[in-house]
């Protein structure tokens, strides 16, 4: 017969498991492109390659001259 552990517990090992998962997405830039801006100075990182020559525009526009 098994024993009658609470709700917590038992959900506890999957939290554990998840975590380290979570954890090292958190920052990462994986599946990001680099968009270089301002001849090197700025970079963002997107994750849509195709809207890279909008944004490049669109930074340009917003820069004091």
């Amino acid at each position: 017969m098994k024993k009658n552990r609470p709700l917590s517990t038992q959900n506890q090992r999957t939290i554990q498991t998840l975590t380290p998962q979570i954890a090292a997405t958190c920052g990462s830039l994986k599946g990001k492109y680099a968009v270089v801006l301002d001849g090197g100075k700025t970079t963002i990182y997107i994750s849509d390659k195709s809207r890279e020559a909008e944004i490049i525009e669109r930074y340009q526009q917003r820069r004091p001259k």
